[in-house]
């Protein structure tokens, strides 16, 4: 079976990637610390669900399966995919036919798992996303939404981010641990993640962990930004919700990264064969959205800028959806996506009906993957609620008018000075948050992206502050048409 599969993935590979798996078998050989005992040795390699790691994955099983054909023993390979919620089932059935092409099913030297939180659980194709694990998504998005005008990166990208890193940690660690990492990052990539997260700590007010500590202090520095940021997003009183969200680090301080960047070819162009004709990987409607091939998310980050373009400035849907799909594309081919991609996903906007269409997958996806409606996201985006109520008056004007003559109990009940009841429940219903989370919101911090670099304080201010992934752009935030400088931020 070995000996079919690699023959096969070496004619699958762009002609320049088989001398290339040949080099990095070697050197992938010469960093294992039991050289004499090959197949003592465990290797992880993350696998998102999407076309890149895809691709790395192929690689490194041909490199598992070069080794094998050499020694005629190789390393215990260790895929590990985390799960989140906007994550849809399409890429858990692309990362299940690359496993049935790449024959990792039988291989008894390979083991394939899923991250759902602090669980590792073995890699199924049918199971069902945790209940715990939805409920955990949902409340980092709606809380980080309404301290951020449902700002995109803020929303999705920062919690995801921390849980990402934290997956690492708890695959690391899992069973009898790891002794190799694959990266398809450059080291000096690896150096600038590394210095820019010690920069945040600083910035923060934190002390970094000692850098001799490798990919174990990055976490422990990760951690501690963690603990920060969340009593940021959900309030100082929730200690048990900040700490679930922390990141583990208690893996080896030996243990290293090995990167593939110089042994491949990481433009999707490049080995689109390999992708769509080899390993079967789909490029379908909800699991590719602008630069995600594993993730529905984006696609909720340019409804949002629909929504308060609509809701908020008083325009039109169309041109909160033009503004977020400009950014994005321009991030695609900043991105070396193949044009043809490209033009997939700008014909999905073009025109109205497609624009539609898309509002309407939004919205479904919205209930599907996170439980909330459109009430609710519109709610998000006003940020009604945060820094002391300050957009509660122009959000129960632009949405809910009848309950303006409630606008002061509405406060004293948010500053905890009024006991809950209907309005309350009123309340819990069109926002999708608890009171308890409400309270918090209004006691806690609003981040504004339209406020000056530096004016504001916290770690979500200097994440967003150093965040690539942004465009400055001249908008028309009321229905008068007045210009102003807005931010649009993605994926």
């Amino acid at each position: 079976m070995r000996t079919t599969i690699l023959k096969n993935l070496r004619e699958a590979l762009p002609e320049q990637d088989v001398p290339a798996v040949e080099d990095c078998t070697t050197e992938l050989y010469n960093a294992l610390p039991r050289q004499d005992e090959v197949g003592q040795n465990t290797v992880m390699v993350a696998y998102g669900g999407g076309k890149d790691s895809a691709y790395a994955v192929a690689f490194v099983r041909a490199v598992h399966l070069t080794l094998a054909e050499r020694r005629g023993e190789t390393f215990r390979l260790r895929v590990v995919t985390m799960r989140h919620g906007g994550m849809p089932y399409q890429v858990m059935l692309n990362i299940d036919r690359t496993y049935r092409a790449l024959g990792l099913y039988d291989d008894p030297d390979v083991e394939l798992l899923l991250v759902e939180g602090g669980q590792v659980v073995p890699f199924d194709r049918d199971r069902s996303m945790p209940h715990r694990l939805i409920a955990f998504n949902r409340t980092d998005m709606l809380m980080s939404g309404h301290r951020s005008y449902g700002d995109g990166r803020a929303t999705f990208c920062n919690a995801c981010n921390l849980n990402v890193a934290s997956s690492f940690g708890v695959a690391a660690r899992h069973g009898q641990g790891v002794d190799l990492i694959i990266t398809g990052d450059s080291p000096q990539e690896q150096r600038d993640y590394a210095l820019w997260i010690r920069q945040l700590a600083r910035g923060a007010g934190q002390k970094p962990a000692d850098s001799k500590k490798g990919f174990r202090g990055t976490l422990e520095t990760l951690d501690g930004l963690a603990q920060a940021y969340f009593q940021e997003i959900h309030g100082t009183e929730n200690v048990d919700r900040v700490k679930e969200r922390g990141v583990t680090s208690d893996i080896p301080t030996a243990l290293q990264f090995f990167s593939v960047y110089d042994y491949t070819s990481y433009a999707s162009g490049a080995h689109w064969r390999l992708l769509t004709d080899y390993l079967g990987f789909v490029f379908d409607e909800i699991a590719f959205n602008f630069t995600e091939s594993d993730c529905a998310n984006p696609a909720l980050m340019a409804h949002l800028r629909g929504l308060r373009t609509e809701h908020v400035y008083k325009r039109t849907y169309q041109e909160g959806i033009a503004q977020y799909v400009d950014f994005a594309l321009e991030l695609m081919r900043r991105k070396h996506f193949p044009e043809h991609l490209v033009e997939e996903m700008e014909a999905r906007y073009r025109t109205d009906v497609g624009v539609e269409s898309m509002r309407a997958a939004a919205t479904r996806y919205g209930d599907d993957a996170f439980g909330v409606d459109t009430t609710q996201l519109v709610s998000m985006v006003y940020s009604p609620f945060a820094g002391g109520a300050v957009n509660l008056r122009d959000y129960l004007e632009g949405e809910h008018p009848e309950l303006l003559e409630d606008e002061d109990r509405i406060r004293a009940l948010l500053a905890g000075k009024e006991k809950a009841g209907a309005l309350a429940a009123r309340l819990e219903r069109i926002s999708g948050l608890s009171l308890t989370d409400l309270q918090a919101l209004h006691d806690g911090p609003l981040w504004s992206p339209f406020a000056g670099s530096g004016s504001q304080t916290g770690v979500l201010p200097l994440v967003m502050d150093s965040d690539p992934h942004k465009k400055i752009i001249s908008a028309k935030r009321n229905p008068e048409g007045e210009e102003v400088l807005d931010r649009v931020a993605g994926r």
